[in-house]
């Protein structure tokens, strides 16, 4: 548990700690919500405390909004992590905003960091205190709330979406860090090369607190060149910069929504797109082997039978990464994503196999037509298993036309359709040509 520290700021804090805003004022970014006129802005200025769920990338404000919140409402803030907090913490808060309320009416807001990490149980836990006004909740999350947080706790709590920090919201954020005597670095005789900044906020991939973090390891390895201020160079951005990745979190959304974005542009035929998003997953960390599982499923839902051998071609893309490992079996990856994208397209089978499947749950377990059963014993001979059928390849063409395959009791259908799109076109005019012989 903690509370608002109005101190001094601590040096040994770290920067993005010291740097955290005070006031609306002070905070970058994030004017969808916190613009003149906005929702969430209007609430804070009227001080008027409501439950609400931050829901963002790291490093976006969350817990900074939350504490200023609190400040504008004055109210005491308690914060918890459900990261390490449980019921026990929780029971413990609750005891310290009775105490508050009982002493001076004051409110208490609690904030609960990582909220998507607490169970079912350990979230319904705040309910009643929600509802006699014990305590007003912030919850912040990185995870999807739709998913991650029990539907009676939405229900009492407005979602805020919070955006990934732009480059020039992070740069304003180092420039300020850099000038603030109070608690940045503009007491340590430190200049920037504009190109540094800029590449720290572009490394920084929409994370406010890592912009810090790579500017307070840049200034300790800053020196200072003939006698003057220590300089942050370029190359010296390169190297505190080097080694991050963009976000992407195995199993979250920006996991799926990639993966999503990948395979609609396979579908949309745009295989530069295709391509960026496959970058995009190998550059975050994926396991190219997950890729290129999603990659033979592209094959048969959305080019099919238009073109045969796109799903072979995925298969051994797949077997390529798992004989060659990186950096070759990407590439084998990437070949086969390239073909899939530019090929011609047709889900007439994922269609077809659709509406097949909602047949045999419509009508049941219907029997074999006996003609089109097989026969291997005398008992199955005198009961008419196989009489009347007909063998294909005896008939004109291997064709035998007006046969029927079906169970007696439904009607005809056509579930297959071909598209008018690379192989499918010769085979919808090969059906035609055989269906014709039967009128």
């Amino acid at each position: 548990m903690s509370a608002i520290d109005p101190g001094a700021p601590d040096p040994s804090r770290p920067l993005a700690d010291r740097m955290r805003p005070r006031s609306l004022e002070e905070v970058v970014g994030q004017q969808h919500l916190l613009g003149p006129g906005k929702p969430l802005r209007c609430a804070i200025e009227s001080g008027r405390l409501h439950s609400l769920i931050l829901w963002g990338p790291p490093g976006t404000g969350k817990t900074t909004l939350a504490r200023l919140i609190a400040k504008r409402a004055a109210a005491q803030f308690i914060q918890l992590s459900a990261v390490m907090a449980g019921v026990k913490d929780i029971r413990a808060a609750v005891e310290a905003a009775r105490q508050a309320r009982a002493a001076s009416a004051t409110p208490t807001l609690l904030f609960l960091d990582e909220v998507h990490r607490f169970n079912k149980a350990q979230q319904d836990t705040f309910l009643p205190y929600l509802e006699d006004g014990t305590l007003t909740f912030v919850g912040a999350t990185t995870e999807n709330p739709s998913f991650e947080v029990v539907s009676a706790l939405l229900s009492r709590a407005r979602v805020y979406v919070l955006r990934p920090l732009t480059v020039a919201d992070l740069e304003a954020l180092l420039r300020s860090a850099l000038a603030d005597r109070e608690r940045g670095l503009g007491n340590e005789e430190l200049a920037a090369e504009p190109q540094a900044l800029e590449l720290m906020a572009t490394a920084a991939d929409g994370d406010g607190r890592r912009a810090l973090n790579m500017l307070e390891l840049a200034a300790g390895l800053a020196e200072a060149a003939d006698g003057g201020p220590r300089v942050l160079t370029l190359a010296l951005a390169q190297e505190v910069a080097s080694g991050g990745r963009r976000r992407f979190d195995k199993g979250g959304d920006q996991f799926y929504d990639q993966i999503s974005a990948l395979h609609k542009a396979v579908r949309g035929t745009d295989p530069d797109a295709a391509l960026y998003w496959l970058c995009r997953m190998l550059d975050g960390g994926c396991d190219p082997l997950y890729i290129a599982r999603r990659v033979v499923r592209m094959a048969v839902e959305d080019v099919g039978i238009a073109d045969p051998r796109a799903f072979a071609l995925t298969l051994d893309a797949w077997e390529a990464y798992d004989r060659l490992g990186s950096p070759e079996g990407e590439l084998a990856i990437a070949n086969a994503v390239v073909y899939l994208a530019c090929a011609p397209k047709s889900n007439a089978v994922y269609v077809a196999m659709g509406e097949a499947m909602a047949d045999v749950e419509r009508y049941g377990t219907l029997d074999v037509p006996p003609r089109l059963r097989n026969a291997p014993t005398r008992l199955m001979k005198g009961l008419g298993y196989g009489e009347g059928y007909r063998y294909a390849h005896d008939e004109p063409g291997a064709f035998a036309a007006g046969e029927r395959y079906l169970p007696e009791e439904m009607p005809d259908r056509r579930y297959y359709r071909p598209v008018p799109r690379g192989l499918e076109i010769k085979i919808g005019e090969a059906l035609e040509r055989l269906r014709n012989k039967t009128r």
